[in-house]
């Protein structure tokens, strides 16, 4: 076959879904299937263009034995919403152009989103190339937006819900991440053909390892309990029940927190950090240190505000499981993470934004360490039965393979 792929990141971009797209193309291609890639100049980590990809509008040439055309991201900060939806809306401009320049033929298109205006470009390049558009849904948009108040405006509201509708209906098939995600489309469009095809995570990368890290070195934890939360610092998660957690926390020399990652609301939690000394905020960090990142901490948080688990699912919970570490999740009862902590037995679920019940798992699990290698390790066993990278890929080529003989 050949595939050609629409994607806002590709590794060596850092974005969580261009690690997730890169493994999966490069899986197509060892299956002998030849793919074009039409993605970002990397920018992910600083929005900002990496230093040594700056100088040209667009790249063109071989990567890792695909074909790949990069183009400019138009990034800008995070905490411009307009500046993001116009540059969101470029890029897809762009990779529109770029896709429908692209010489074909082509046997399916596979477009992810977010960004929504990408199942745009999708759908255009696939008339263009007369063949099957697969949307590949991450996050469902905009009602993560909604719901934490980014959009408020009913036009621009009606105007993204009509998008979304649209994108769906004109897909041969959607693919999302879980049961929740599949039941909030399919409540929205009739007829569109929904797929659950999950995420994986690299388990031989990511690994056990010991809890004396150079990690917790350098931001001078010590020997003390690490309640870690490793992501996305934005809306949708509860990050204000962990600053109330370190605050009622903060007489006590055992227990330490820590948010690793960026987002909208970095610069104001670094600013709370100045006050709660067993709080630390510290940037991403560099991919090839994640395993040491997840090693570091002795409690992990997976967080989501309530209501969202039929918008987002955090696939980062699948790597604190690999890496043998207990977690408490503070998400809707009965969503995709809860099934998934509760049935491997890795940790606690808490409802969404009550800081009661956050903190009491967190004491709970910091008094009982041998219940917390218990646990970690339980975590571990199950997700070791999890889809691998090829299997995931082979789901994926399958669902290309019948809509082609449709």
């Amino acid at each position: 076959m050949r595939l050609l792929v629409i994607t806002p990141h590709l590794s060596p971009d850092t974005a969580p879904t261009g690690l997730i797209v890169s493994r999966l193309v490069d899986e197509f291609n060892k299956a002998g299937h030849e793919v074009h890639v039409v993605t970002s100049l990397p920018w992910y980590r600083q929005h900002r263009v990496e230093e040594e990809w700056r100088g040209r509008f667009f790249r063109a040439n071989s990567e890792r034995q695909l074909k790949v055309v990069r183009l400019t991201p138009f990034a800008v900060k995070k905490s411009s919403l307009f500046g993001r939806a116009l540059g969101f809306g470029a890029f897809s401009i762009t990779a529109t152009f770029a896709g429908v320049l692209a010489r074909g033929p082509f046997d399916s298109v596979v477009v992810l989103s977010p960004p929504l205006t990408l199942g745009l470009a999708g759908w255009l390049v696939a008339r263009r190339h007369k063949c099957p558009l697969v949307l590949n849904v991450q996050d469902v948009f905009p009602d993560v937006a909604v719901r934490v108040g980014v959009i408020r405006s009913p036009i621009l509201i009606r105007i993204f819900e009509w998008m979304e509708r649209f994108c769906y209906r004109r897909s041969q098939a959607v693919t999302v991440l879980s049961s929740d995600l599949a039941a909030n489309i399919s409540s929205k469009v009739d007829g569109a053909r929904i797929e659950v095809i999950p995420n994986f995570v690299d388990i031989s990368e990511i690994v056990p390892g010991d809890r004396n890290t150079s990690y917790r070195s350098e931001n001078n934890l010590g020997d003390r309990c690490v309640v870690m939360y490793a992501g996305n610092l934005g809306h949708s998660q509860s990050l204000e029940v962990i600053i109330e957690a370190a605050r009622r926390h903060r007489a006590r020399d055992d227990i330490a927190y820590v948010l690793n990652g960026g987002g909208v609301a970095a610069a104001k939690l670094r600013d709370m950090a100045g006050e709660l000394p067993n709080l630390t905020v510290v940037d991403y960090k560099p991919v090839e240190r994640l395993p040491e990142v997840l090693a570091t901490a002795d409690l992990h948080v997976v967080s989501l505000n309530r209501h969202l688990s039929q918008s987002s699912v955090p696939s980062k919970t699948l790597s604190i499981l690999a890496s043998a570490r207990p977690v408490i999740a503070c998400v809707d009862p009965g969503s995709e993470v809860a099934r998934i902590v509760e049935d491997s037995g890795a940790g606690l679920t808490v409802f969404p934004e009550d800081v009661d019940a956050f903190v009491e798992a967190v004491e709970n699990l910091a008094a009982d360490p041998e219940g917390r290698v218990k646990m970690g390790l339980s975590g571990r066993s199950w997700i070791e039965g999890w889809p691998s990278a090829g299997v995931v890929a082979g789901k994926y080529l399958g669902l290309f393979d019948e809509l082609m003989l449709r």
